[in-house]
């Protein structure tokens, strides 16, 4: 006779406890999740190329760069899936970079153009757009250079004048990602006073110095403008997390809608603590190495990329997140819709 064994929680024992009953059919375990996901959690990250730029971004695969027809015929393919959202990004070739960044941050630019296209053809698609400068500069980084340092408060003085541009090609929300400190502080004075208090602000309050924009970087055109640089003076240090918290609680008190961690999955730890000290709309960017890791061992024929797909999304949703950007998007809704 076994001796009587005393339960360590209050939630009882073997063998009349057994959680494996409640994982036994897959009607059952869609009944008891957690945690779920869906259509209404994702946004679409999507490249705006000229005419004359390459279409195609080796480093990740399946994603593509799109002129503003192809934009068009592409933003109708996601419609339909009731992806929420995208957000934009522009790629220049460093020959069509000017030396004066502020001559390329007009209304007439790739990413005023797309998102004035956009909130004509399809109003009900939230358009976001990404506010940094790394992606006209010639240098790659994010701001305004002297004596090789970056120099803060002159890049704010020209990313607030931008953001105005951006909001009156009808951007929705602006999403400043250069990681300057008080952008949005002057970000939200500006927009207020051009009469544009209802353009929200998704700060990339949380970003880090990664490793895993590589391909991001080559998709943007930005990669060969670094060179062997980095930006380390200005993005946060992954070995840090409780400055993070710090970081956030600047954007948030500076007037951020909404707030982004990134990159996602190496920071989960992050996100959740964000969400639960703040409990602010809080979004993870599932970055491009993230995802075209899962592209090369799908590729390698190691893992199958739509299960760790859904995997990876249900990881920020579960650590917090309230919606995903992720390169993903349409693989995903596709998914959720035939499972739906």
């Amino acid at each position: 006779m076994q001796p009587e064994r005393k339960a360590t929680t209050n939630y009882g024992r073997f063998p009349e406890v057994r959680l494996r009953r409640n994982r036994h059919h897959e009607w059952l375990r869609r009944l008891v999740a957690e945690t779920r996901l869906s259509v209404a959690d994702l946004i679409q990250p999507v490249f705006v190329r000229s005419a004359d730029s390459p279409a195609e971004i080796p480093s990740m695969p399946g994603i593509h760069r799109y002129t503003i027809t192809e934009l068009v015929d592409y933003v109708r393919e996601l419609s339909p899936l009731k992806i929420p959202a995208v957000i934009l990004f522009p790629y220049y070739e460093k020959s069509q970079r000017s030396k004066n960044v502020v001559d390329m941050l007009t209304p007439d630019n790739l990413q005023c153009l797309a998102a004035r296209t956009l909130k004509q053809e399809f109003p009900d698609i939230g358009v976001i757009v990404d506010l940094a400068l790394d992606v006209y500069t010639q240098h790659g980084q994010d701001g305004i250079i002297k004596d090789g340092r970056i120099l803060n408060d002159s890049t704010l003085e020209i990313i607030s004048r931008y953001a105005v541009v951006q909001a009156e090609s009808g951007a929705d929300i602006i999403a400043p990602s250069e990681m300057m400190d008080g952008r949005v502080g002057v970000i939200r004075q500006a927009l207020d006073a051009r009469g544009f208090q209802d353009v929200g602000i998704m700060s990339y309050a949380a970003k880090y110095a990664s490793n895993f924009y590589g391909p991001f970087r080559n998709a943007v055109g930005s990669k060969d403008c670094l060179a062997q640089a980095d930006k380390q003076t200005y993005q946060i240090d992954p070995a840090n997390s409780l400055e993070a918290i710090r970081e956030v609680a600047l954007d948030i008190e500076e007037g951020a809608d909404s707030v982004i961690v990134k990159p996602g999955l190496l920071y989960l730890d992050v996100l959740a603590k964000v969400k639960q000290t703040f409990g602010m709309p809080t979004f993870a960017y599932h970055v491009s190495g993230e995802y075209s890791m899962l592209k090369a061992a799908e590729a390698s024929g190691w893992l199958d990329f739509d299960l760790c797909l859904i995997e990876s999304l249900l990881a920020f949703k579960r650590a917090g997140a309230d919606g995903i950007l992720t390169y993903g998007a349409l693989d995903a809704a596709k998914l959720l819709q035939e499972t739906s």
